[in-house]
């Protein structure tokens, strides 16, 4: 079964002058027997507007009002894409588990998601004024509640796997598998050592940098819906791998596009933020970079091919990272 990844007519984005990052559809060889086209952006919309009522349930005003408002203030971001959390789902389903089973822990990546984004806003981190088209957190709540609200979502998360979950659908021995790697993925180790080196490290850390900010969200997503459905662990490392391919290309890509729209009197300004492959290698390097990973996670999905056409969501979110084909949401 081949298939292709059905976009919306919007004109596709050309990153580069000599060789664009996006290319035609892409068709997979799954089954030389059937032909499945797969439409990426009714899925995800859908699975959108499930998981903004399941977040907006488990995160209630009460006391303390001001951290809650503050908390659901970045949980509930209008036009937030909920990457993570579908891409959990997508990977629980592709290996038989019910979504109902992942919702839980899909809210829970969108709550650590929410978290470190507020806190890598802070004045004494990125700085960053705005996130998801409005005010960062502290611009609004002042620093002081919004160290609070992402301390207070990060246990939430947790707290939300273990109550929601469905027991008769997922074995405690998988949950506490998916809290591990949550807490592994948020760690030392993990995305806050990312943000250590964004600080500290020089221009020679970008791909590490890369890999733990942006790489560990996306390859804790895929593995969290793999070990949700029981997937076995040749799986999970594939998924992992995947996960984390996807991640870093999308942001390889956003990186992109902000140094080809940033105009010239923020270039100084913008050299002293963060880094990206674009900013410290130039644009075309980062192309070359965006093509490995999409090549990457492509190659790690042709393992599940047995599964048919349950792989392709995760197939063609490889694709929207790299082509933006589409609009989901508005913001990151």
């Amino acid at each position: 079964m081949a298939f292709s990844i059905v976009t919306s007519s919007s004109p596709r984005l050309n990153l580069g002058t000599r060789r664009p990052i996006l290319q035609p559809p892409i068709r997979c060889s799954v089954s030389s027997s059937v032909s499945t086209k797969f439409d990426l952006r009714p899925y995800w919309t859908t699975l959108i507007a499930e998981i903004n009522q399941k977040l907006d349930e488990a995160i209630p005003v009460q006391y303390p009002q001001q951290i809650y408002e503050a908390m659901r203030y970045s949980v509930l971001a209008k036009g937030a894409k909920r990457a993570p959390p579908v891409m959990c789902v997508a990977a629980c389903e592709l290996f038989g588990g019910d979504r109902l089973a992942a919702f839980p822990t899909a809210c829970a990546l969108e709550m650590v998601h929410a978290a470190s984004l507020i806190h890598d806003d802070l004045p004494c981190m990125d700085d960053d004024p705005s996130r998801r088209g409005q005010p960062s957190n502290h611009t609004i709540y002042g620093v002081d509640m919004a160290i609070l609200a992402g301390d207070a979502l990060f246990p939430l998360g947790f707290r939300h796997i273990v109550s929601h979950t469905p027991p008769d659908l997922v074995p405690e021995p998988r949950l506490l598998r998916v809290i591990a790697e949550i807490a592994r993925a948020v760690g030392s180790t993990g995305m806050a050592a990312g943000q250590f080196l964004d600080l500290e490290g020089g221009p020679n850390s970008v791909e590490f940098v890369q890999e733990k900010k942006y790489g560990e969200m996306g390859e804790c997503s895929a593995v969290c819906g793999g070990l949700l459905a029981g997937a076995g662990d040749d799986e999970i490392q594939r998924l992992r791998r995947y996960g984390r391919a996807v991640g870093v290309l999308y942001q390889v890509v956003d990186d992109v596009l902000e140094e080809k729209l940033k105009s010239e009197e923020r270039e100084e300004e913008d050299k002293k933020k963060g880094k990206s492959y674009a900013r410290v290698y130039g644009v075309e390097k980062a192309m070359e970079v965006a093509e490995e990973l999409r090549a990457k996670a492509k190659g790690e999905l042709d393992g599940f091919e047995k599964y048919g056409e349950k792989v392709l969501p995760l197939y063609s979110f490889v694709d929207y990272a790299a082509d933006r084909g589409f609009s989901v949401g508005d913001q990151a």
